[in-house]
C-alpha cells in the first residue's frame, strides 16, 4: 500500500484554494500548506545546499532596509530620545556581526515532503527529486530521479509526492517561494528515469490502477485560484489526458483524496459550509463515479473506507458538531448512515486515521490535545490526554497496522515523536535528548471573559525564571476566521523571543475553530464582532493578570487575521505599542463587493454579501479596518505585502496604508509639536505568493521592528536566531 503524504482532514483542509486567505508555504512545516505537510525536523550542523548558497547573511538582512518600504517617520516629527535609542540598538547589533557570520552554529533543518513506497523513500535532496532505500534515507546514498533545475524555476521545492501503485511512475508537484503556481511532473521509473509528462497548475493528484494494470493519474486543475476541473491521464504506449469532471458552481472547489486502503478515490466538492463526495472505484477507475450524498446546505462530510464500510465524519444532525457515522459502501446515501461515535462539546476534530482494526481520532478539547483510539471489532474507546505542553499535531504517514505514529509540537518546541501501539494499548514517546525548553519555559492555559460572558481560551508561554512579568514584552497572536485554528506549529523565531524574555500569548477567539464548528459560526457573518470583543477581552485580561503592559505589548497576525487586528487598532489603540502584519486582509467591504476578484464568491459564507444584502453591508462597515480609520493615535505598524498576491490584493493594503498615513498626519497636526508619531512601514516584497512563513528577510525585519518600537536591546536575540535559521 502506498504511503500518502497527507491524511484525511489535513489533506482536505489545506487544499482549499483560500481557506482563511492563508496559503502557508508548503516546504515549511507541518501542517502547508504545512504540514508539507508531514515534514521531519532534526538538529544538525549548518550546511548550505546548492539552491540556498546565495541567501544573505542574517546581519545583512537585519542591517539593510527592505526595498520598496516607507515609514511615516519620514515625514512626521519624532522625539530626539527615540532616535538616540534606535542608534544605540543598531550599534549594539553591529558588534555581533562578525561573530554571527563566522561562528559555526547548530540549526533545526526542516525536511521537505517525502513518501515511503515499497522499500524506497522519495524526497527532495538539494534541487533534485531522489529516492533511496528506506534504511538509507538519512545517508547520501540515493538515486536522482529528476533535476528540478530543468524546469528553469527560481529556487523550486517539492510540495507533494505520489508514487504509482506498481512503482512504474512517480508524480511530484513543484512550486517556488515567490509564486503559488505549481507544476506537476510525472517521471517514469527505470534504469534511466525520464520525465514522461508535466501539467501546469495542478492542485491535488492521486494514482489508481485500472483492470488492465495500467496506472491512471487523476488530478485537479486550478485556474485563477479556483479549482473546478478533474482530469485523468495515462502514460506510455496508451497515452491520454482527458477532462473528467467540471464543477459549475463558482463558490465550490474540488479536491481529490485516496482512502487509506486505496480502495476508493474520492472527489470532494466543497465550500466553507457544505460538501458533496463522489466515489471512484479504485479497481475500476473508468466506471462512472458514485454519489454518496447530494450536497445539502450546511452539511459537511468526509469519507474513509474499511472492509466494505464507509466511515463518514459529518456535522449532520444535532448538535451541529462533527460526529462519526458509518454505512455499507454499496448503500452510501445519508438515510443509511448509522451513528458510530459522538464528540464532547467544545471539541475540534483535527484529523482521523484509519487502520485495519482501529480508527484513531486526533482531537482538541477545551484547548488541550487528545487521541481517541476506537476498536472497530468491539467498539471500545480509549481516550488519551496528551502532554499539556503540546499545542498541535503533525500527522505521520503510516501503513503499519500495528502502530499509529504522530508528532506533537508547540510554537517554541520542535516536534517530538509519539507512537500508539495497538497491541499494548499504550502510547510511547520518543526517548533521547530532552529539549531544554521544557525546563526553562512555562505554558499556561487561561481564559478571558468576553463582553457577552463567553470564556475565550488563551495559551501563554514565558520563561520559568522571569521576574516581574508586568515589565516583560508581550507578543499577542490572533487569527479568528474560517474555522481555522490559530497556527501553533514550531517557529524558531518564537523560541528565540521566549528565550530573550518575551511573553507569547495565543488568543483563540471566535471565528476560529479551536472549540469546534459552533465556535466558528459564532464569529462569522453578522457575528464577526464577537471575535473583536474576544481579542479585546484577552489583551485586557493579560494586562490585568500581570502579563506585561500596553507600552510593551505587540500584536501580530497574517492574512484574514488582519481584520481583527486592524479593527482593534481603530477601536482600542491604547492597548498596543506595535503591530506586525503579513499579507493582511484590511479592506473587507470593497473586496467583497468586487466580484471580479477570483475568490470573492467563495468568501460569501464567511463575510457575507454586501453587494446584495444591505444588512451584511452595514455590518461589515462597523468593523472593516479600512472603513473605520480616523484621526487618533495608532500603534506603530509593520506590514509585509507581496506584489502579485492574488488572495489579498496589494491595492487594498496600499489604500489602507495611505489612508492611515493621512489620519496620523491629521492627528499629529491637531496634537501639536512634540507629538511622537507612530511608525508605519509598508514592505512590499516581489512575487505572487501569499504568506512566506520562513522568509528570513521577513522574520528579521519584523523582529528588528518590534525591538526598536518597544525600545529593547536586540543584541542577543539576533545572535540566538542564528542558531535556528539557515542562511
Amino acid at each position: 500500500m502506498q504511503q500518502k503524504s497527507k491524511l484525511f482532514l489535513q489533506a482536505l483542509k489545506y487544499s482549499i484554494p483560500r481557506l482563511g486567505k492563508c496559503m502557508q508555504k508548503q516546504h515549511l512545516n507541518h501542517y502547508n500548506f504545512a504540514d508539507h505537510y508531514y515534514n521531519r525536523i532534526k538538529l544538525k550542523k549548518c550546511h548550505l545546499t546548492k539552491c540556498l548558497q546565495d541567501k544573505p547573511t542574517i546581519s545583512e538582512l537585519a542591517k539593510n532596509i527592505p526595498s520598496r518600504s516607507f515609514s511615516c517617520k519620514d515625514f512626521l516629527p519624532i522625539k530626539q530620545e527615540n532616535k538616540d535609542s534606535l542608534s544605540e540598538n543598531m550599534d549594539a547589533f553591529e558588534k555581533v556581526r562578525t561573530k554571527l557570520e563566522t561562528q559555526p552554529q547548530e540549526e533545526y533543518e526542516i525536511i521537505n515532503a517525502e513518501v515511503k513506497h515499497g522499500g524506497f523513500v522519495y524526497y527532495q535532496e538539494g534541487c533534485c527529486l531522489v529516492r533511496s532505500k528506506d534504511e538509507e534515507a538519512d545517508n547520501d546514498n540515493y538515486e536522482v530521479l529528476f533535476n528540478l533545475e530543468e524546469l528553469k524555476l527560481d529556487q523550486p521545492f517539492i510540495d507533494c509526492i505520489r508514487v504509482a501503485p506498481d512503482e512504474k511512475y512517480v508524480a511530484a508537484k513543484i512550486r517556488t517561494e515567490d509564486s503559488e503556481a505549481s507544476t506537476c511532473i510525472v517521471v517514469k521509473l527505470s534504469d534511466q528515469p525520464v520525465m514522461e509528462a508535466s501539467f501546469p497548475n495542478v492542485s491535488s493528484f492521486e494514482w489508481v490502477k485500472d483492470e488492465e494494470e495500467e496506472d491512471v493519474l487523476f488530478y485537479t486543475f486550478q485556474r485563477n485560484l479556483r479549482c473546478h476541473d478533474v482530469y485523468r491521464a495515462t502514460f506510455g504506449d496508451n497515452k491520454r489526458n482527458e477532462r473528467f469532471y467540471t464543477e459549475k458552481d463558482p463558490s465550490y472547489f474540488v479536491f481529490l483524496y485516496l482512502t487509506k486502503d486505496s480502495r476508493f478515490l474520492t472527489i470532494n466538492i466543497m465550500n466553507k459550509t457544505t460538501s458533496e463526495v463522489w466515489l471512484i472505484d479504485g479497481l475500476s477507475p473508468w466506471d462512472p463515479p458514485v454519489l454518496i450524498q447530494k450536497r445539502i446546505h450546511g452539511v459537511l462530510y468526509y469519507v474513509e473506507h474499511r472492509d466494505d464500510e464507509l466511515y463518514i465524519l459529518t456535522n449532520v444532525g444535532e448538535p451541529t458538531e462533527f460526529k462519526l457515522m458509518r454505512t455499507a459502501a454499496d448503500t452510501p446515501a445519508i438515510m443509511n448512515w448509522d451513528l458510530f461515535f459522538t464528540m464532547k462539546r467544545n471539541t475540534k476534530v483535527v484529523d482521523l486515521d484509519m487502520f485495519k482494526d482501529h480508527c484513531v481520532l486526533f482531537l482538541k478539547h477545551s484547548n488541550l490535545l487528545y487521541v481517541n483510539v476506537i476498536g472497530l471489532a468491539d467498539d471500545s474507546v480509549r481516550s488519551l490526554k496528551l502532554p499539556p505542553w503540546a499545542c498541535g499535531f503533525i500527522m505521520d504517514t503510516n501503513s503499519d497496522p500495528k502502530n499509529c505514529p504522530f508528532q506533537l509540537c508547540s510554537p517554541i518546541r520542535p516536534p517530538k515523536y509519539y507512537t500508539y501501539k495497538f497491541a499494548e494499548g499504550k502510547l510511547f514517546e520518543e526517548t533521547g535528548h530532552e529539549d531544554p525548553i521544557t525546563k526553562t519555559s512555562r505554558v499556561l492555559r487561561l481564559e478571558a471573559k468576553s463582553k457577552d460572558g463567553k470564556s475565550v481560551p488563551m495559551t501563554i508561554f514565558h520563561k520559568t525564571d522571569s521576574e516581574d512579568l508586568q515589565k516583560k514584552p508581550l507578543l499577542v497572536h490572533v487569527y479568528g476566521a474560517y474555522g481555522m485554528d490559530l497556527k501553533m506549529n514550531f517557529r524558531p523565531e518564537r523560541r528565540v523571543l521566549v528565550d530573550d524574555g518575551w511573553i507569547l500569548a495565543y488568543c483563540h477567539v471566535r471565528g476560529g475553530g479551536e472549540l469546534g464548528l459552533q465556535w466558528h459560526a459564532d464569529g462569522r457573518l453578522t457575528k464577526k464582532l464577537n471575535g473583536l470583543a474576544d481579542l479585546e477581552a484577552c489583551i485586557k485580561t493579560l494586562h490585568g493578570q500581570g502579563f506585561s503592559q500596553p507600552s510593551l505589548t505587540a500584536l501580530t497576525a497574517f492574512s484574514a487575521g488582519g481584520v481583527l487586528v486592524g479593527a482593534l487598532c481603530n477601536s482600542n489603540p491604547e492597548l498596543l505599542r506595535a503591530v506586525t502584519l503579513e499579507a493582511p486582509f484590511l479592506d473587507v467591504l470593497n473586496t467583497m463587493m468586487d466580484t471580479t476578484l477570483p475568490l470573492t464568491l467563495e468568501e460569501l459564507e464567511e463575510w457575507g454579501n454586501p453587494s446584495s444584502d444591505e444588512k451584511h453591508k452595514n455590518y461589515i462597515k462597523r468593523y472593516c479596518p479600512y472603513q473605520n480609520i480616523k484621526p487618533q493615535h495608532y500603534p506603530s505598524i509593520h506590514i509585509t505585502a507581496y506584489e502579485n498576491d492574488e488572495r489579498v490584493p496589494l491595492k487594498g493594503i496600499v489604500n489602507y496604508t495611505d489612508k492611515l498615513k493621512e489620519a496620523i498626519m491629521e492627528h499629529a497636526k491637531d496634537t501639536g509639536e512634540g507629538y511622537q508619531a507612530p511608525n508605519v512601514v509598508l514592505d512590499i516584497q516581489p512575487g505572487g505568493n501569499h504568506v512566506i512563513e520562513d522568509s528570513h528577510k521577513k522574520i528579521t525585519a519584523q523582529i528588528k521592528f518590534l525591538y526598536e518600537e518597544l525600545g529593547l536591546d536586540s543584541t542577543s536575540v539576533f545572535e540566538n536566531l542564528k542558531k535556528y535559521l539557515k542562511f
